[in-house]
C-alpha cells in the first residue's frame, strides 16, 4: 500500500492542512508544532493563537522507533485532548495516520503529543514493566496489563524484552492487552491461518474507514 511518506514534504503539508482544519474549521483553540525527522520545526503562524517558542521534544525512554513526523499540540483546549486518558489526542493521531495512508503496523511513523502526555505515559509504562517483572519472578504466575493502544503495547513488549521473560498480546481490540509470563511458560501461539485472517481483516477495516 502506497503511503504519502514517499514524499516527506508532501506528508508534512498534508498534516499541516489537517491541523488547520482542526484549529480553524473545527474551532479547536490549539497551537501546533510539526517536527520532522530532520529536526526542522514548522509552527503555525496564525496571529490569533500567538507565538510559540520552537523546541525539540525529548525521545521516549522506551520508544522503539523515532517517528518521521512529530506534532506537539498546546493551548486552551489541551484539556479536551487529554481527557479520558488522551482519547481525543489518540483519535486525532489515528485520523492523521489514515490521511497519510499508513498501515496499522506503521502507525508509529507519526506521533501527536500534548503537554508531554505521551512522554509521561512512556515513563509510566517503563515503571509498570519493571514492577511486573519483579512480581512475575516472585510469584511465578503470569501478569496481565490493562488494555492499551497498539503503540503502547509495542513499547511495553520492548521494555519487557530486556527481562528475558516471554510476553504476548491477548484479547480483541479495543480491549487488547499484554501478558507477561514466568520463565519456562510459553504463551499459546495462534495458528498461521488465524493470524493471517486477522491481519487481513484489520487491514481491510483500516482501508474501508
Amino acid at each position: 500500500m502506497t503511503t504519502l511518506f514517499n514524499d516527506q514534504g508532501h506528508a508534512e503539508k498534508k498534516i499541516k492542512d489537517y491541523l488547520e482544519v482542526l484549529t480553524n474549521t473545527g474551532s479547536l483553540d490549539l497551537k501546533y508544532e510539526i517536527l520532522a525527522c530532520n529536526g526542522q520545526v514548522q509552527p503555525n503562524t496564525d496571529d490569533s493563537v500567538g507565538e510559540r517558542s520552537q523546541r525539540v521534544l525529548s525521545d521516549s525512554p522506551v520508544s522503539a522507533t523515532l517517528p518521521r513526523i512529530k506534532v506537539d499540540l498546546s493551548g486552551p483546549d489541551t484539556a479536551l485532548l487529554l481527557a479520558r486518558n488522551g482519547e481525543l489526542l489518540h483519535s486525532i493521531e489515528h485520523v492523521a495516520a489514515k490521511i497519510l495512508r499508513l498501515e496499522p503496523e506503521d502507525h508509529d511513523q507519526i506521533s501527536f503529543d500534548a503537554e508531554n502526555f505521551k512522554a509521561n505515559r512512556d515513563r509510566e509504562l517503563q515503571e509498570r514493566a519493571e514492577a511486573a517483572v519483579q512480581l512475575v519472578r516472585t510469584t511465578a504466575r503470569p501478569y496481565s496489563f490493562p488494555p492499551m493502544t497498539s503503540r503502547e503495547r509495542r513499547m511495553l513488549h520492548l521494555a519487557l524484552a530486556k527481562s528475558g521473560l516471554p510476553t504476548a498480546s491477548s484479547g480483541e481490540v479495543p480491549r487488547r492487552f499484554v501478558v507477561l509470563y514466568p520463565e519456562g511458560l510459553q504463551p499459546a501461539q495462534p495458528t498461521q491461518a488465524a493470524t493471517e485472517d486477522r491481519t487481513r481483516a484489520i487491514r481491510n477495516s483500516f482501508r474501508r474507514r
